[in-house]
């Protein structure tokens, strides 16, 4: 049994969410054990303040980066990265556990002290060099939150009592009941949009999506609520100019953990396949998920209750991020949108009146 365990699992928001259970089963398994996490900063407040880590190591990697590049600026930066890796050395690891499978994180699991180290089975860029202990087998069919507890399973741990959500502040929650205090959620249910992506090839016409937020808000009575990042606020404006029906537009204006908390708030979400499909399924929120490059069983909103929403194409999943002509995307309906929110809402069959 390791008296102290480091997890890495630096990027993306979606992968930090699935890899909750994960913690939490290992810290039920191991109550008494030091737990450490290395996270890189974009995704860090997923795990801040999680009651199951006892030490937060969050990396600058992309900024540092950046300065480096663009300003430059060799000298303070090579400090801060000197003193972030003081830092990780300064504790003597039973176990590190890399969940990430990459180059960048097999490096750090290479930099830190530990008696053993080990990684998941398909390790990218040759980052199985840097373990000392064989590759934690596992399913690459399966949806990432139950690969990463097969991981557990390795470990000989039980999967018993976890929830995998993210965890809030009261000030959270506060900003988020204030925000939904505006004249445009009134006392209706609220459904929240998505409809921004990394990929081009995830997206979906932001013509479709202004057209099934106004049926949401017509025919199901629902307030609509969008949200996305700061980028994406002026072309989410856009969008909902196109809406005959009001709708508050939330990109940029709620950190990680305050969407957390207004997803937990929403009836449903509406989205492509994002970083905020996995927070919302995380937080008891019901998704209506569109995909179309990309594979559901093994990134798609985790849990019950969910609907996905597929052209049925052949060429689908082919998980490219450039595609002259997605079809995938592009022959998915406002009509299949809507119907499958009024199911997650009220159920199945007729619920709206034309």
């Amino acid at each position: 049994m390791p008296s102290s365990i480091l997890v890495i699992k630096l990027s993306a928001i979606g992968d930090v969410v699935h890899s909750l259970p994960f913690l939490e089963v290992l810290r039920k398994n191991f109550p008494g054990a030091r737990i450490d996490w290395i996270v890189e900063a974009d995704a860090a407040p997923i795990v801040e303040g999680h009651e199951a880590i006892d030490r937060l190591f969050v990396s600058s990697r992309k900024p540092w980066q950046k300065r480096l590049v663009e300003i430059g600026n060799y000298l303070p930066v090579l400090r801060e990265v000197a003193r972030f890796v003081r830092e990780l050395r300064g504790y003597r690891y039973e176990l590190v556990i890399d969940l990430q499978g990459l180059l960048k994180s097999a490096l750090l699991a290479g930099l830190v002290r530990g008696r053993e180290k080990i990684g998941l089975e398909g390790v990218r860029e040759g980052g199985w060099v840097f373990y000392n202990r064989p590759a934690i087998p596992v399913d690459y069919r399966r949806h990432a939150v139950d690969r990463y507890l097969q991981a557990a399973d390795y470990l000989n741990c039980r999967r018993t009592g976890w929830d995998g959500k993210i965890p809030l502040t009261q000030r959270d929650r506060k900003r988020v009941d204030e925000l939904l205090r505006l004249p445009e959620i009134g006392n209706r249910r609220i459904i929240a949009f998505n409809p921004m992506a990394r990929w081009k090839t995830k997206l979906w016409s932001p013509e479709k999506f202004a057209e099934s937020a106004d049926m949401v808000s017509q025919k199901l009575s629902c307030a609509v609520v969008f949200t996305g990042s700061r980028s994406d606020r002026p072309l989410i404006r856009e969008l909902s100019a196109q809406m005959k029906n009001p709708a508050l537009n939330l990109a940029g204006r709620t950190s990680l953990k305050e969407l957390a908390y207004l997803y937990s708030r929403c009836r449903a979400l509406v989205c492509t396949d994002t970083g905020p499909m996995h927070i919302a399924a995380a937080m008891g929120c019901p998704v209506v998920a569109l995909f179309g490059p990309t594979d559901p069983l093994r990134t798609g909103p985790y849990g019950a209750g969910h609907r996905v929403i597929r052209a049925g194409v052949a060429c689908s999943p082919c998980f490219k991020k450039k595609c002259e002509q997605p079809i995938c995307m592009e022959t998915i309906s406002t009509g299949q949108v809507f119907e499958a929110v009024a199911h997650v809402v009220q159920g199945a069959g007729k619920v709206y009146s034309n």
